[in-house]
């Protein structure tokens, strides 16, 4: 049995048992996440695409409508833990969705940097992020943070634990 396809560029296609038990961990059971708002638009074993709508509880300057800049410190390192997540999903094709999942259980931030390039403002924002190197126990990722026309408001760039 076939556990992923192949897109015509060579990225890996996880299978929907996998993509929706991935969601579920990032969008609802880690509760932050939940609490910003971060959704997964696409998930692929190179990259990840998510987004965030503004709301009036994640402004950081009143005055002029402007997102926290924590809550993009925030969104961004989530971004990257879910690109690790994406890795390690892809490197272990050969075990079951369920088994893979339970991997992620040991997924920690050892460190992050954030640089903040323009105002964080806009009514929706979108972020991708990817995996530099997988090693056995430490992951690194750079991740973007964009306004809704991909105009780049900051960068990221963090270290995970991963065994």
């Amino acid at each position: 049995m076939t556990r992923q396809a192949t897109a015509p560029d060579g990225a890996v296609q996880f299978e929907a048992e996998f993509v929706a038990g991935v969601r579920e961990i990032f969008e609802q059971k880690i509760a932050f996440n939940a609490l910003l708002g971060l959704q997964i638009d696409d998930i692929g074993g190179e990259r990840v695409h998510g987004r965030i709508e503004m709301r009036h509880d994640l402004v950081g300057h009143f005055v002029h409508n402007r997102i926290h800049g924590g809550v993009i410190a925030a969104c961004l390192d989530a971004m990257g833990g879910l690109a690790v997540m994406a890795a390690i999903g892809a490197r272990h094709l050969d075990e079951p969705p369920l088994q893979r999942l339970h991997r992620f259980s040991r997924l920690g931030t050892i460190d992050l940097r954030i640089d903040y390039l323009r105002p964080g403002i806009g009514e929706r924002f979108v972020m991708e992020a990817e995996v530099l190197r997988l090693g056995s126990r430490v992951a690194s990722t750079r991740m973007s943070f964009m306004d809704a026309e991909g105009k780049l408001l900051a960068t990221g760039a963090a270290a995970y634990i991963v065994s």
